[in-house]
């Protein structure tokens, strides 16, 4: 509150135009409202945007971690490491497929997993690594894979998939980093597998919905691997409801008994909007971004450095870590700043600390770091909804509360 003055600043509300709305109905008019036409359209975009052969739309960033696990052949009496400080889709996939769940601490005052420990976390059991693309920053994949290669001798491929690595797979959680970029590659052009989310709160939003890519160059037969998708996506049945449509091809079989996590053309036709403007959008996060850093960061507040000359972040989230304040504290400052309109959360809440984790053993003493992380940490609004005022109202507003708590 400034004054007898408050604004009404939500978190993340989805940045839908004319456009979008326009395009939906477009496709209900069409008589095809399932995975059909603009679903495919969609993939195709999305795999000419990165920079790969191929793209798979699905109806979440989850079912596409899941579904890479199970075609890679990942279950019992395997181990998926991840990161201890990110949201729960990226653990729990690895649950979902009966593999043991691995967490790893970040390292100190950083948000991504400590690669020293990840490297003593790699056993002659580990499948899969999954790092966590936090806020739409891509990680180091330089010292990701060269801890991979240290402990190439370990690996053991279980099946051909497999075998064509013959080392730990890399499958990014790329959730928040869709069009993120690293000394000149695109998200999706990296890690072995990139998993993207296209839920509402995203920075391209098909209300939900995420996609798959994989790295060219791997030696995968694309037109195989795409299949598989589809089979494990539609029940595992041979023809999708497209193929089906053709002259007297309404005959399919069912090749195993898979899962159904496709995505819609309804939600292909908002994200092939959101997509055509997707720079503008970007560019936006960006300007906001510089704003919070002008104003924040001389008072000691620290966050992701989003922009460098070698890395640019899709800006999704702005963490801010106030210094010297435990949860007490950080959880006062976020509701006198809910009172002043402002909605603000915590990414994240380390996994050890859910009651989930904790049945499965887990223990957030294990994880200080992590912890230390998220003690502090306040996700500030960052949407492309708000305008310079708005952004202003929320930094000349986190000062004023931060003096009346600490």
């Amino acid at each position: 509150m400034i004054g007898n003055k408050v604004k009404n600043i939500p978190f993340s509300p989805p940045d839908i135009t004319d456009e979008e709305i326009e395009e939906v109905i477009k496709v209900m008019k069409s008589g095809w409202l399932t995975t059909g036409p603009k679903t495919k359209e969609f993939e195709g975009k999305i795999a000419e945007y990165i920079g790969t052969n191929k793209a798979i739309c699905l109806n979440s960033a989850t079912a596409a971690m899941e579904l890479t696990l199970r075609i890679l052949g990942v279950g019992p009496g395997d181990e998926v490491i991840t990161s201890a400080y990110t949201y729960t889709a990226s653990a729990s996939v690895i649950e979902h497929v009966g593999a043991k769940i691995v967490l790893v601490d970040t390292e100190p005052d950083s948000f991504e997993m400590d690669y020293t420990q990840l490297a003593d976390a790699i056993t002659d059991k580990t499948k899969v690594i999954i790092p966590v693309d936090l806020a739409g920053k891509m990680c180091d994949y330089d010292t990701l894979f060269k801890v991979v290669e240290s402990k190439k001798g370990l690996f053991k491929a279980e099946n051909e998939l497999q075998s064509i690595f013959d080392r730990v797979i890399v499958m990014a959680d790329a959730a928040h980093s869709f069009g993120a970029e690293r000394k000149g590659l695109k998200c999706g052009q990296v890690a072995d597998f990139t998993c993207f989310s296209f839920h509402a709160v995203k920075n391209l939003t098909t209300a939900e919905g995420g996609a798959v890519v994989w790295s060219n160059g791997l030696g995968l037969n694309d037109e195989w691997l795409y299949k598989q998708y589809m089979l494990y996506s539609l029940h595992g049945q041979s023809k999708d409801a497209l193929a089906k449509t053709q002259i007297g091809a309404w005959e399919y079989d069912i090749i195993y008994p898979a899962y159904k996590c496709n995505m819609t053309d309804i939600m292909a036709g908002i994200g092939l909007i959101q997509l055509k403007r997707y720079k503008t959008l970007l560019n936006r996060r960006q300007a906001i971004i510089e704003i919070y850093d002008k104003a924040l960061l001389p008072l000691g507040i620290q966050s992701i450095l989003h922009y460098s000359e070698d890395s640019s972040s899709t800006g999704h989230l702005y963490l801010a870590r106030i210094p010297g304040i435990g949860e007490i504290e950080r959880n006062k400052i976020i509701i006198k700043m809910a009172e002043a309109g402002i909605a603000c959360n915590v990414h994240y809440k380390p996994l050890p600390m859910f009651t989930a984790y904790k049945n499965l053993g887990f223990d957030i003493k294990n994880y200080p770091n992590a912890y230390d992380l998220y003690k502090n940490e306040i996700t500030l609004p960052l949407h492309t909804l708000l305008s310079d005022e708005d952004v202003e109202y929320v930094c000349t507003t986190l000062k004023m509360v931060m003096k009346s708590v600490l």
